[in-house]
């Protein structure tokens, strides 16, 4: 049956899109990568074995550049082989005149590698449906990967310094479970933007979002215009900055770049300290020993210095990474949750949505305690496994806030937990960080404990409120962890045969894996065990009305 036409003047309704969200790429469909990923992929391989090429054939090159601008002072030809096989390749195409018939053979093996690219690329698919995040790829392997949108625990997006000049990022959705992220590499910048903007979106628990309208979502131009205008806008977001659309810029809480700089030079001074009180051993030593035999001395200032030299530069790279991870960083609230973004040249954008912080903890070592200096870390639950999550990239990723003063660190942690009552402010920052104070409300280790926390007897400590467990310990570093009730994992009490004799007990928080620890030893065992209950009952009770994973619905 054909369709009726509308009456003059009469609006056309636009279609429904699927319950997908703002970019045309979450309507359920199959969907390739970017156009440019095979060029940015097969680029840097080809790049890379041009280098390895070049570097084969020195001999070679700088043997014909001599002839051809100084033909007089070229050496013999079979010298200046010096026995490099690709050299002796060459020479043998020439000397057999087979230079076409060699050019023609690499030009169809770019030919095949090139079109092995494209292949891969096009057999590379993604769609987003309302319940998950499929990826699928491979020629002759095939892979099918799944990432429920309820499991998600943070979307990622970085861009790689050459990704950024053509204005490309890769999207990485962190799920729970060891291996089980999926990475959408390479889209679009903006495009990423509105992808994780979709995610987030159905991952929050609005179902049934519509779009604007189809016209809105869809891109202008042909595919040559859209590729030209990510490289333009690449370019131009080397200078300005991207990712910024959905946050209010008086929310941001930003690391001034003295007070980066200042807090990595007294940690680079404390370890330079140190290598330099092992090497006065060995410049102190020869001193000595040169009245005896100046060989003996000078051979043990040489092997002060050979040591000493290796442990300067690798303080020397420490700071410098954490100068570079830590340049443009920035923390703000989104509509889906913090998001934390930093880098130099690659940069990193995380947005880590509601309800996906197990733990928090704020610290302060001796050095920054004169200027008021603190950081934040967080455990939360991703695709790394157990081992992995003490290498130092998980570590980093799980630094929410470098150093920052105490204003800064009230606003992270009020962005990271903002169920958190306003009543526990005072356990956090006056018994908490500073304590222990007078009238301490934390539950201390008994003095028979102290040959186990001889410095921080006083200090170590335990409170539980309606919202969360505080734990408090660290004399020279002081640590404050917080633990919300409602994504605890469970509890336990723990005595040795030793501990038993003076009715002591360890007590343990059991969160997803991180560098925040939950366990403390030495405790009275009544104590412990009184903690422990009202651990067990306030998080049975706090899970049961917590709904911040369902941020949307909340």
């Amino acid at each position: 049956m054909s369709a009726v036409p509308p009456p003059d003047g009469a609006s056309v309704p636009a279609p429904a899109l699927p319950s997908g969200g703002s970019s045309n790429l979450a309507d359920g469909e199959w969907h390739r990568l970017h156009p440019l990923t095979p060029l940015f992929k097969g680029g840097l391989v080809i790049v890379i074995v041009l280098g390895i090429v070049i570097a084969n054939m020195r001999d070679r090159l700088i043997f014909l550049a001599i002839r051809l601008f100084a033909p007089d002072e070229a050496v013999d030809e079979d010298q200046s082989m010096g026995g490099d096989p690709l050299t002796w390749a060459v020479d043998w195409t020439v000397a057999n005149n087979m230079i076409l018939l060699v050019g023609a053979v690499l030009l169809v093996v770019v030919a095949l590698f090139v079109a092995g690219y494209w292949l891969v690329w096009r057999f590379h698919q993604f769609r987003i449906t309302d319940e998950n995040v499929e990826v699928r790829k491979g020629i002759i392997f095939r892979s099918h990967r799944r990432a429920p949108l309820d499991r998600v625990q943070g979307v990622n997006l970085t861009r790689p310094f050459p990704a950024r000049l053509i204005g490309m990022g890769k999207l990485t959705l962190e799920g729970a479970g060891t291996g089980a992220d999926v990475a959408l590499e390479f889209l679009a910048t903006t495009r990423a933007e509105q992808v994780r903007r979709d995610i987030l979106r159905l991952a929050s628990g609005a179902r049934q979002a519509k779009a604007e309208a189809r016209g809105a979502e869809a891109e202008p131009g042909t595919r040559r215009e859209r590729i030209v205008g990510t490289v333009s806008g690449g370019v131009s977001d080397l200078i300005e900055g991207a990712d910024q659309q959905d946050i209010v810029p008086e929310t941001v809480v930003r690391i001034p770049i003295a007070r980066l700089i200042g807090s990595q030079a007294i940690m680079a001074a404390l370890w330079l300290l140190f290598f330099l009180a092992i090497a006065s051993a060995f410049v102190i030593g020869p001193i000595v020993m040169l009245e005896d035999g100046p060989e003996k001395g000078f051979i043990l200032l040489g092997a002060g210095l050979g040591s000493g030299i290796p442990m300067v530069f690798a303080t020397i790279a420490v700071v410098w990474s954490a100068l570079q991870k830590g340049f443009r960083y920035s923390i703000a609230p989104t509509p889906d949750g913090v998001r934390v973004s930093s880098g130099l040249l690659t940069t990193v954008t995380r947005t880590i949505p509601p309800g996906r912080v197990h733990a928090v903890e704020i610290s302060q070592n001796l050095l920054w305690r004169p200027f008021g200096w603190w950081s934040v870390r967080i455990n939360r639950m991703g695709g790394a496994s157990a081992s992995q999550q003490s290498s130092s990239q998980a570590q980093s990723a799980a630094v929410v806030l470098p150093v920052g003063t105490r204003a800064d660190v009230e606003r992270v942690v009020g962005l990271l937990l903002p169920d958190t009552p306003a009543h526990d402010a005072v356990f956090t920052w006056e018994h908490g960080i500073l304590g222990p104070q007078e009238q301490d409300p934390f539950t201390t280790i008994p003095a028979r404990g102290m040959i186990w926390h001889p410095l921080q007897r006083r200090r170590l400590g335990v409170r539980v409120t309606s919202y969360a467990l505080l734990m408090r310990r660290g004399r020279l570093v002081r640590r404050l962890g917080i633990f919300p009730l409602a994504r605890l994992q469970g509890v336990s009490v723990r005595q040795g045969p030793i501990a038993r004799r003076q009715g002591l007990a360890a007590f343990r928080t059991h969160t997803v894996p991180g560098p925040v620890s939950g366990g403390v030893s030495a405790f009275d065992r009544d104590d412990a065990q009184r903690i422990a209950d009202l651990v067990g009952r306030g998080a049975v009770a706090a899970a049961a009305s917590d709904h911040s994973h369902r941020w949307a619905e909340a």
